[in-house]
């Protein structure tokens, strides 16, 4: 009896040192280890990073930045975060060249696509398909490169752009934002927006809120350092007033997280993905909460959290997998996005969530060299459960049957990695 009393005790310690792991405990990561991974990782991007340049051609004036591999077109927010990357090494002019690319889009009424090509700007997804990053983009390449002057001859188009989304995509009733569908947000299939075509519900939503907030901020920057006082208080009045309402209508104290709203019913529409968390980018939750909704839900196992970093959709939604989807949309119903855990970084910085930063820095990048190795590439995305790599899939490949893979936002984990390593953070700050 002794003897299997003993065995039962050396197999329940196994099992739970097995279960840790599953659960991503982080302890045991030293800082060899993650100085290690970001050595190599940084190394391989120096080869990738370079294939999402592109020279200037046609309409794009400018050279320009492309999710090299399966697309070719120039985006929004890829272009922001690689932009920004780029930044981190010391080039900013790739953000200043994405930001000129699309102001040069910028119509009478205010309207800017938020894809382009080299045969004109792509009309796609509701009345504005940019998402709220033009401002920010301009901030952040200005500060890099210390001046705002190159900004002046098209001041008054940011500022048309701006009134334009107000006019076509804020409530009235709450003077928040909304997608009017899934795709026009970025997150294709985001289960907490509508995505199938006959749905024809619009959502205001936590990130097109908290994004244009800080749309707000930076355009209010912009007009100080150019000397338009009562620009710079009228958009800094912006952003308080957006800000308090993001607490008001989004918040929910009993679930302890934000949430988007249905617009028709102003009721919490109650699903956890990936964009609930994008205000505590700007740390809008006051410190207490914004603690208890990343405890609650992004470092829960049962929710965000996976073996292989941070689900971009809770594993308690009926609707969550890890399908390989790329066309007709990409899938962020439950896959670990590269992306994602970048913004998932930001805001566990924020709150103080140090390891789990490292948990995000070490484990993403560790998959993310993997996947180099096997494939001379990356992809979107990747099961959470599995690790496998998703979209685009094996199937896709170039005339010459090389694979063909997806480099773009990927890009800003090395950012992460930087920061645990070296304390050189990339937090995307406005201040």
């Amino acid at each position: 009896m002794k003897r299997l009393l003993i065995l039962l005790t050396i197999i329940m310690t196994v099992s739970c040192q097995e279960n840790n792991s599953d659960n991503n405990l982080i302890g045991d990561i030293s800082n060899s280890q993650l100085d290690s991974v970001y050595r190599e990782l940084k190394s391989i991007y120096t080869e990738l990073a370079p294939r999402v340049i592109q020279p200037a051609e046609g309409y794009l004036k400018y050279p320009y930045l492309i999710p090299a591999g399966f697309y070719k077109q120039m985006w929004d927010w890829d272009g922001f975060f690689m932009g920004n990357y780029f930044c981190s090494k010391d080039h900013p002019e790739y953000l200043q060249y994405w930001a000129l690319n699309l102001i040069e889009g910028i119509d009478d009424k205010g309207y800017v696509s938020g894809c382009a090509t080299t045969k004109g700007p792509r009309p796609i997804f509701g009345d504005f398909s940019m998402k709220p990053f033009l401002s920010q983009g301009v901030l952040l390449s200005s500060r890099k490169v210390n001046d705002f002057q190159w900004i002046k001859p098209y001041y008054d188009k940011l500022c048309r752009a701006i009134a334009y989304r107000e006019k076509t995509q804020r409530d009235s009733a709450t003077g928040l934002f909304f997608w009017q569908i899934a795709m026009q947000s970025g997150a294709d299939n985001n289960v907490a927006l509508n995505y199938f075509k006959d749905d024809t519900r619009s959502f205001i939503a936590c990130d097109a809120s908290a994004l244009q907030l800080r749309e707000y901020k930076a355009q209010a920057i912009i007009a100080g350092e150019l000397g338009m006082e009562s620009d710079h208080l009228v958009y800094s009045q912006k952003a308080e007033a957006i800000e308090a309402a993001i607490m008001k209508y989004l918040w929910c104290e009993e679930d302890e997280t934000f949430y988007n709203l249905d617009r028709e019913t102003l009721a919490y529409y109650k699903r956890i993905s990936y964009s609930n968390f994008i205000p505590l980018i700007e740390k809008i939750a006051p410190q207490e909460k914004g603690k208890a909704m990343i405890e609650r839900y992004l470092t829960n196992p049962d929710y965000m959290k996976a073996k292989y970093g941070f689900r971009s959709l809770s594993a308690q939604d009926p609707d969550y997998n890890n399908k390989n989807i790329i066309v007709p949309y990409s899938n962020w119903q439950g896959p670990v996005w590269p992306i994602a855990n970048y913004l998932y970084s930001i805001a566990l910085k924020q709150y103080g969530f140090d390891d789990e930063v490292k948990f995000i820095a070490y484990t993403l990048g560790k998959k993310l060299i993997e996947d180099y190795r096997q494939y001379g590439s990356l992809h979107e995305n990747y099961n959470a459960e599995t690790g496998a790599p998703l979209a685009p899939a094996e199937s896709y490949v170039d005339s010459t049957g090389k694979f063909v893979g997806f480099i773009s936002w990927n890009l800003c984990i090395e950012n992460v990695l930087a920061g645990v390593v070296e304390n050189k953070w990339m937090l995307l700050d406005l201040k």
